[in-house]
């Protein structure tokens, strides 16, 4: 199906090919939507990839950046940063954490969670224990020990051998398959609490649990990536507090920084106790202006009822999509996730692209993911008058992708 948007052609681009870009620019937006350099107005269900969490150019947020830098924008971690410290404090005030080390991206947070439970392990006096289990459809960033964890092939084909040390894709949700994984090499198991990229998984109510009864039995360590379902896209802060259960190192991104690259990796004292001084560095992560970035969007996130707000949201949203799914069933085969992590899955017959490309044929924003699902990951602050919005432009294209399936028919018919 072609796209019916048009732009500049970027066949004369300096920037490296590894994206399959929309033809559509954007430039400036507000709340859940964005205005295109032609002057379209698009409603955005992507929030670029659960990284909008309070909505575009939120006036607090706005507010923060602007007046940190008119003061200062990086020092470096050699001297004290008071705005990261209270983004820090106000983190393990508000998780199971003790520490938190910040980063600039998903990526490095994973690499630093990485690095922290194996290194745990070795000043725990078990250096042979350097394997960690992960999982079928698992994505955990682009860098190479980030690919390697994953569980996608295709983003390992080319890059050389893997980066040792994990044992990869192991069945999501399946509690006896991790148990058959576990030997006396593994040091950690590192899962998304939903999956992403994988398309939107929801594993069994009871697995974080079953993996947190593994982990203190054999001695191992529970690392979770909440990149994408962190800051409130489940309806609580972190997803895992939907389990009762709580991980010793979990990494964040995307919607901590509201756009503004920020991430971080959290951890307990005691699975930290191997990275002391010299162990890990950055040269930019944890900068005043990224944290002062950070703290404003914990503002809004930590004010009370936001959370509340976004599970009934999430709910709703759930609910419309469920009907959206009923009337039209040639198309959706389902609803997955959580809040404000949701996902459509597609009939296998309608490609997930096919569907982005009429989504965007009405100036509507949706996140193709694997398994022919599309998900929806609007800003956090969206409104009941944007989910309706959001619905009438969905199903007129559901309606075109059904007029091209029975154009198909009619085809095949003659």
């Amino acid at each position: 199906m072609a796209d019916p948007v048009q732009s500049t052609s970027t066949a004369s681009s300096a920037i490296l090919p590894t994206y399959a870009r929309a033809p559509v620019a954007f430039e400036r937006g507000e709340g859940c939507w964005l205005e295109a350099t032609d002057g379209t107005r698009w409603l955005d269900f992507g929030a670029g990839i659960a990284v909008a969490s309070v909505g575009h150019s939120h006036p607090h947020v706005v507010e923060a950046l602007v007046e940190q830098g008119k003061k200062l924008w990086h020092v470096s971690n050699l001297y004290q940063i008071p705005q990261a410290e209270r983004l820090a404090r106000r983190l393990v005030e508000a998780t199971f954490a003790d520490y938190v080390f910040f980063t600039n991206s998903g990526a490095e947070a994973l690499e630093g969670a990485i690095k922290t439970a194996r290194k745990y392990q070795f000043a725990d006096g078990h250096p042979e224990r350097v394997e960690i289990i992960t999982f079928d459809g698992a994505f955990h960033g682009r860098t190479l020990s980030t690919i390697a964890a994953g569980g996608n092939d295709k983003y390992i084909e080319g890059f050389f051998a893997p980066v040792e040390g994990f044992h990869r894709k192991v069945p999501f949700g399946d509690i006896e398959a991790v148990k058959a994984a576990v030997n006396d090499r593994t040091a950690a198991i590192l899962v998304e609490p939903i999956q992403g990229e994988g398309g939107i998984r929801v594993p069994p109510a009871n697995f974080l649990r079953e993996l947190r009864k593994l982990c203190d039995e054999r001695h191992i360590l529970l690392v979770l990536d909440e990149v994408q379902s962190g800051m409130g896209r489940t309806g609580k802060l972190f997803a895992y507090m939907h389990s009762g259960v709580e991980p010793d190192i979990m990494s964040v991104a995307k919607g901590i920084g509201a756009g503004f690259p920020l991430g971080a990796f959290l951890t307990t004292k005691e699975a930290g106790k191997g990275m002391v001084a010299g162990t890990h560095g950055t040269t930019y992560g944890g900068n005043p202006l990224a944290t002062a970035v950070g703290n404003a969007v914990l503002d809004l996130v930590l004010a009370p009822g936001f959370l509340d707000r976004v599970a009934r949201t999430g709910l709703l949203l759930k609910q419309r999509l469920a009907a959206l799914a009923d009337a039209h069933p040639a198309v959706i085969a389902g609803i997955r996730g959580e809040g404000l992590m949701l996902g459509l899955k597609i009939r296998d017959e309608v490609p997930v692209g096919d569907l982005a490309v009429a989504v965007r044929g009405q100036h509507m924003l949706v996140i193709p993911a694997a398994e022919n699902v599309a998900r929806l990951l609007p800003p956090l602050t969206i409104g009941e008058s944007e989910i309706d919005e959001g619905m009438k432009r969905l199903d007129r294209a559901c309606a075109d992708i059904e007029r091209g399936l029975a154009a198909k028919q009619g085809e095949k018919a003659q």
